[in-house]
Order: C-alpha cells, then structure tokens, then sequence
C-alpha cells in the first residue's frame, strides 16, 4: 500500500494591510465583530465581495456592500472573519464629501450611505496581492482623485490646514487658531461644523493615527503608544477599543511590510 503524498505546503497567509498617509488611513483585512464605536474622521467601508452586517443605534442589521459613516456616528459592525477594505479620509482629503463619492446608487440611513461599492476590484487585489504595498498608493490617489472631482461640496481650508497640523505635531489649540487668522472658540466651532466632531476628538484621532503608523513601521505596542503620547500601552488599548470597537491586537498584529523589510 502506498502512503498518501503529504500536502504541499500552501502560500502563508498575508497580514493585514495598513496604509497611513496624508489625509488618509487605510486598513484592509479580515475582521469579525466591531462592538459600537464611533471614529474622529468619516470612513468609507467596501466588501470583497459578500456583503457585510452594519448597525445603526436603534436599528436593525444591513447587510451592505459598501458604506458612508460620518464622524462621530455611532455603528456596529459584523464581519465574521471576511475582509473588508477600511478608508478614513481627513479634511484635506475631501472628508465625508469625497468617500460619499465611493457609494454608488445610495440610500441614506441616519445620515449614512449605503449602497454599491466603487472600489471592489482594487479591494480584493490589495487583499490577495503580495505586492499591494508596491502599488497601494497610486491607486489610492487615483480613488480619492475622483472622489474628490465627484464631491459636492469642499471643506474650508483654515480647517483642513488645521487638520494637517495636527496630524503632524499636535500643535497646541492656540497656535493654530493665529495660523488659521481666528480665535480659538471660532476654529473650535467651524471645526466642528465642517468635520462633524469636536476639536478635542479629532485631536485623539490624529494621535491614534500617530502610534498606528509606529506599529506599521515596526515599533511594539509600549513604544507606539509612548511615541503617540499615551501614557502606555494599557492607555493606547483602551482607546482604540473605544475607536474601532475591537482589540487593536485583532488588526494590528503582525501587519504586512513592504518587500524585504
């Protein structure tokens, strides 16, 4: 009797995706349940392919291929282990005028998009792709490009500046009212109105895409969260279960890198 051939070893699994850029974050990767959260930046979210569960405060689930959420929108999200392609544009990125862009044929429901995806295709090949860092960023250019061309509306520029301020260095609040030419209560206010959450949540925002860009980069969880300004890791944990509603070790460990890093 022969013994059966062993199995060849299959293709070892890709890690999730990454991508931080100016005015854009980018994670594409499997996830399985986000309990209620709510982001400082408006996020664009696109199925692979079967559509994945969103709920609204209130409501029931909606099984959607791709979908709009404003900053500081409160959802949930069911993914049971598939992947999703994850994109959060700041100001100077077009915000929420531009990812609604992203939406074909939509519905609003509680003030988000539902609808068709724009990008499937570039999805799933920054999914199954090895080389997907190699052209991650071109072709998110080409998508927030036309976005952009596509939005109805832009942001006032005092506030998308102000934005990009802080994602740099977290410029104190008034600092950057004088290089914005407005009091600091008047660039609180317009920040609100134009980005749809306070000033103070952005602020969080921006650091927590701070000490996601040094574990991409290769630092562990103590060193990221110190870097970004959290007080350790325990601090850095916590807040980014209350930003995505999940452990930051379900997308975070081991994140891809490019080719021969």
């Amino acid at each position: 009797m022969y013994e059966a051939a062993a199995a060849a070893p299959g293709p070892a699994a890709l890690g999730p995706l990454w991508r931080l850029g100016a005015g854009r974050t980018l994670f594409v990767g499997p996830l399985v349940y986000n309990a209620p959260h709510q982001h400082g930046a408006p996020v664009f979210l696109s199925s692979l392919g079967g559509p994945f569960g969103l709920r609204l405060p209130g409501g029931g689930w909606l099984a959607c291929e791709a979908a709009m959420i404003p900053a500081g929108v409160v959802h949930e999200l069911r993914l049971d282990g598939e992947p999703v392609f994850v994109l959060y544009a700041e100001p100077d990125a077009g915000g929420p005028a531009a990812l609604a862009s992203l939406v074909a044929a939509p519905s609003e429901r509680d003030g988000v998009l539902v609808g068709r995806s724009m990008v499937q295709t570039f999805a799933r090949e920054l999914h199954e792709r090895r080389d997907a860092l190699d052209f991650v960023d071109e072709g998110l250019d080409d998508a927030l490009a036309f976005a952009q061309a596509r939005a109805r509306r832009a942001i006032d520029p005092r506030v998308a500046a102000t934005a990009r301020a802080l994602d740099r260095a977290g410029a104190p609040l008034d600092r950057l009212a004088r290089s914005a030419g407005l009091s600091p209560s008047r660039l609180q206010h317009l920040f609100t109105q134009e980005v749809g959450v306070p000033f103070r949540r952005y602020r969080a925002w921006a650091r927590m895409r701070r000490a996601i860009a040094e574990i991409v980069e290769g630092s562990n969880f103590t060193t990221a969260a110190h870097a970004a300004g959290f007080a350790d890791q325990a601090h850095f944990a916590r807040h980014f279960r209350a930003t995505f509603g999940a452990a930051a070790s379900v997308s975070l460990t081991k994140p891809r890198a490019p080719a021969g890093r």
